[in-house]
């Protein structure tokens, strides 16, 4: 029995430097504290970070493959960015 899953884009914003990040976890709360933590991916750490977006899935796998797919989609993440 598979756990279901979520893809998420966080955004950060140092100045003018805009950021954002896609990830797949199947809790949002506690991945978003970890990424602020410092304990979440290297490209992370040291950057203080908002959930943009966020969508549910069935499945992990889903998930994941939704995840590959938005990592790619650089418009959409830009027009997130714009958000912060």
């Amino acid at each position: 029995m598979s756990t279901s899953g979520y893809v998420y884009v966080l955004g950060s914003a140092l100045g003018a430097d805009r950021r954002t990040y896609v990830g797949w976890t199947v809790d949002i709360d506690s991945r978003l504290a970890l990424h602020n933590a410092g304990l979440g991916a290297r490209s992370t750490r040291g950057r203080a970070w908002v959930l943009l977006y966020a969508e549910r899935y069935d499945t992990r796998r889903e998930a994941m493959s939704r995840e590959v797919f938005l990592k790619r989609d650089r418009r959409f993440r830009a027009a997130l960015a714009k958000l912060l």
